[in-house]
């Protein structure tokens, strides 16, 4: 995952957090044969700059795509330009990054 989404959005910051482990009750999940199906992704990339919130939903979701038939099951989303994130955080991306 991280690799397409680097390789396509080029993100200043990029975080990618493994919460299949709290889904695993969950009934769809029940017999499901291990794995990983449930992530929060937090990307910040100037490639979101023209974009509003569900165009930049649609194409994450287009690029991963593939990793949809393998087995993910869903993704939580915080998709902001560096603007932003450095507006709602305090942080440019640069210095989070660097954390």
């Amino acid at each position: 995952m991280g690799r397409i989404l680097r390789a396509r959005l080029a993100p200043a910051l990029l975080e990618i957090s493994d919460d299949s482990a709290r889904h695993a009750h969950h009934a769809a999940m029940r017999g499901a044969s291990g794995g990983e199906t449930h992530f929060s992704i937090l990307i910040v990339s100037t490639a979101f700059e023209t974009m509003g919130r569900v165009p930049r939903s649609r194409l994450v979701h287009d690029l991963l795509g593939d990793e949809f038939t393998a087995g993910l099951h869903a993704l939580s989303l915080t998709l902001r330009t560096p603007a932003e994130h450095e507006k709602t955080t305090g942080t440019t991306s640069a210095k989070a990054a660097a954390i």
